[in-house]
């Protein structure tokens, strides 16, 4: 193994001792304690099959498996619109097999995509723990001995994880659903983008521009915390092997939507082969799933899901796991905003395969570690097809079919992952440098002081950011507002960036999952609803951000001054029912969550 990622296993191992152990008696107590369909009570059985159907006499009789199908299906999200007919599928593929299947629970799926910039956004981060907590519902009717867990995108991958961690003693593989094909080149739209932010096309050409990128059904093909999600569950081994690019609509997608309901089945807790989803979510597991990222490129969001997923299985990590990893891990895979080319392009070029086979072989992923699929996770990479159409893997390249998306870890794209850890009197914060170029690793300038996205838009309007300056959006943290994405930022601040003046973005919000070349700290903690240093700041003061040395601080002497007070907490949008949330929220470092606070995990 690698020596810096074999250290930071052993950190997080020793540091995660007590509650690892505690879980591990968790599920195990739920596995022999009752949590199954073989201790409910006559009058619970009868009500959990009555509308069962063809499989009723099966689900009666208990003798075959029954598999709890938690969907996010919704038909407004392209990404989980093919989710519609999964479930039908699911079961008859379940009794090729001799099993059953039965839809436990729906979650919600929003999209960050559809209320970037808007009221909703606050709801976004919180839906992570509403998915959780409404994938604990599905699953605690006891009438599984297994899951199939169907979502993709931003909060709905890390919330249904959650959940069913606290069913850790099922059987669970996750099943995608696969990205929409290529539209629009994204360094198109993003030109559109911009111009619109400039005042040079109107809402018509920018519409006509986001309609040709954003298509048809399936995942958004850009490099954001969707497709990062799909990479993570691939290299800690939750997928059937390089299953989450192959388009909706395929045979070949059908195929491995097939393979994972038998597989699950294989793997039940009467069979030889048992493999219950918190031993597959082990530290190890964990590490992989930062590997991965950071390997990639993949969504700065993660700084935060990581840290909640592995506390679900009694597992603490931290940033600077995560800095110290992204020191050792190269970038082996650019893919945009990264890089030109699309997760389709990168899953013609090698995809996932290729990428976890170098790792292994590397010695930067745990290759030991228990999958829901293979031996090891070193036997993840191949690539699906079909053969006279049936579904084998065959070996992934020994070389990218493309090395201007993807690269063996000899001469990969950077010595390093490409997220660090800032720190100094203004907190503790995340940058992610992939996309940035160095010569903008480190800004240092006057701020500009703002509590809201469309007060930065009005100035940049005014024309009264055209200079070098830090802009600071405070009050956008877990506390404050549920810390929403800022993204609606990236085309003013690329403009600036593109008129040659130095710009970076400070924040205790979150910036999207496809952060771009500006460079933007994000995350920061403490939060200045908590009166962190974020909080204190005033227009003028100057401000330094630097990727080279880690540091996020300012010159002023912010020791004498009391912090700004909080806005008004806003309402509307159902974000009034989720106050109790805001006020319960944990520091982003742990995973800003008010559920996980509550149960003191």
């Amino acid at each position: 193994m690698n020596p810096v990622v074999e250290a930071v296993t052993e950190r997080i191992l020793k540091r995660s001792k007590t509650r690892r152990t505690g879980y591990l008696d968790l599920i195990a107590r739920q596995r022999d304690g009752g949590t199954n369909r073989h201790n409910l009570a006559c009058g619970n059985l009868a009500h959990g099959f009555a509308a069962s159907g063809a499989d009723k006499d099966a689900i009666k009789r208990g003798k075959a498996m029954n598999i709890g199908i938690v969907t996010a299906f919704n038909d407004m999200l392209s990404a989980h619109q093919p989710y519609g007919r999964y479930p039908e599928a699911i079961k008859l593929y379940a009794r090729e097999v001799g099993a059953t299947a039965q839809v436990a629970g729906g979650v919600p799926a929003m999209c960050d995509g559809v209320t970037q910039g808007q009221a909703g956004m606050d709801l976004s981060l919180f839906s992570r723990d509403v998915i959780a907590l409404s994938t604990a519902i599905a699953l605690s009717h006891s009438m599984f001995e297994g899951a199939l867990l169907l979502g993709i995108c931003d909060k709905i991958v890390p919330g249904l994880l959650i959940g069913a961690l606290r069913f850790g003693h099922l059987p669970t593989i996750f099943v995608p659903g696969g990205p929409m094909p290529s539209g629009m080149a994204n360094t198109e739209k993003v030109r559109i983008r911009q111009l619109f932010a400039e005042g040079k096309v109107g809402q018509t050409e920018l519409l006509e521009a986001e309609s040709a990128s954003y298509h048809d059904a399936g995942t958004c093909t850009f490099y954001g915390t969707a497709n990062s999600n799909q990479i993570m569950m691939e290299v800690m081994g939750l997928h059937m092997p390089a299953s989450a690019f192959v388009n909706p609509g395929t045979r070949l997608r059908s195929e491995l939507t097939r393979a994972a309901t038998h597989r699950v089945a294989d793997i039940g807790w009467d069979s030889d082969d048992y493999r219950p989803l918190g031993r597959c979510v082990d530290e190890k597991a964990i590490v992989n799933a930062c590997v991965g990222l950071l390997a990639t490129g993949g969504s700065t969001n993660h700084a935060i899901h990581l840290p909640a997923i592995a506390r679900a299985a009694g597992i603490i990590i931290d940033w600077q796991d995560f800095d110290e990893l992204s020191a050792a891990v190269p970038l082996v895979a650019r893919i945009y905003p990264n890089g030109s080319g699309d997760v389709n392009d990168f899953h013609r070029a090698g995809g996932i395969g290729f990428v976890i086979r170098e790792l292994c072989a590397a010695g930067l992923l745990h290759s030991d570690v228990l999958t829901v699929a293979r031996r090891s996770l070193a036997d993840y990479g191949v690539e699906p097809t079909l053969v006279d159409d049936a579904l084998v893997w065959q070996p992934a390249p020994q070389l990218p079919r493309d090395d201007t998306i993807l690269r063996p870890v000899a001469t990969a794209f950077s010595p390093d992952g490409g997220m660090r850890l800032l720190k100094g009197n203004l907190g503790r914060c995340i940058i992610k440098t992939s996309a940035v170029q160095p010569d903008r690793w480190t800004i240092d300038a006057p701020c500009a002081v703002f509590s809201t996205q469309d007060d930065v838009l009005r100035a940049f309007k005014a024309g009264e950011l055209d200079r070098d300056v830090v802009v600071i959006v405070r009050f956008q943290g877990p506390n404050a507002n549920g810390m929403p994405e800022l993204h609606k930022l990236t085309p003013a601040l690329g403009v600036l960036q593109d008129k040659g003046f130095r710009v970076a973005l400070v924040t205790d919000g979150r910036m999207s999952g496809a952060s771009g070349k500006v460079p933007a700290a994000i995350h920061v903690t403490p939060e200045a609803a908590l009166g962190g240093g974020i909080g204190k700041l005033k227009t003028g003061d100057r401000v330094r951000v630097c990727a080279v040395t880690g540091t996020l601080s300012s010159q002023a002497d912010l020791s004498a001054r009391e912090p700004a007070p909080s806005p008004p907490a806003a309402d509307g949008t159902g974000r009034e029912l989720f106050s109790f949330m805001r006020s319960g929220a944990d520091e982003a470092e742990r995973g800003a969550s008010a559920m996980l606070a509550g149960a003191e995990l």
